[in-house]
């Protein structure tokens, strides 16, 4: 890793762990193997959000050429938001593609990212299914996103509809996280769901 880059990243790091602000919202980072060009944020989906409660961990990798360039970063937890893709956790925000700048920290990262959680921009998604719902029917998205946020991100809002649902269209042979995201895409219509998993 050039010198530039690791000086700056051990300096932000230190800051993150150290900052009362980002302490105050639930956002962590560490080290993956003692090595300052992997690292493993979290952060706690804020409050009123479908998200509450969640605890969402960030794959991070750091470039060579920090801070010129931003970092690599994805959900490593399953979240249903339409910025974020709900197959692979690639997030779709300006400041981590051509809006960075190389004033910008790992905090401003980590809290951006909290940020995304609470105002989601449908108009300019990752995840085109997601949007869809989001910009078509708000009640559907917000149960589901809530869903994902308490089965993948140990939030603690069970919904037993929505768990007997997936376990009806899990029981015609098909894996959990497949039914899941069918039944999560069809707007919980376990017949559609079932039909677009036949086809797939």
């Amino acid at each position: 890793m050039a010198n530039i880059a690791e000086a700056r990243i051990r300096r932000e790091f230190k800051e993150v762990v150290k900052s009362e602000e980002v302490a105050k919202c639930h956002i962590k980072v560490e080290l993956v193997n003692d090595n300052y060009t992997e690292l493993r944020g979290e952060i706690i989906g804020p409050p009123d959000t479908a998200y509450d409660g969640g605890k969402f961990i960030l794959e991070i990798k750091i470039p060579d050429t920090y801070p010129f360039n931003p970092p690599k970063v994805k959900f490593a937890t399953k979240i249903w938001h339409p910025n974020i893709s709900s197959v692979t956790g690639a997030i779709c925000l300006d400041i981590l593609k051509d809006q960075w700048a190389a004033a910008m920290t790992l905090r401003t990262v980590l809290l951006s990212l909290q940020a995304l959680l609470a105002t989601a921009e449908p108009n300019d998604p990752q995840d085109a299914v997601v949007a869809k719902q989001y910009k078509e029917n708000q009640a559907i998205f917000l149960q589901t996103a809530r869903h994902w946020t308490n089965v993948y991100a140990g939030g603690p809002h069970r919904e037993q509809v929505l768990e007997q649902k997936v376990e009806q269209v899990k029981n015609m042979g098909f894996e959990e996280h497949r039914a899941r995201v069918a039944l999560s895409s069809a707007n919980w219509d376990p017949e559609r769901a079932t039909e677009s998993l036949l086809n797939s």
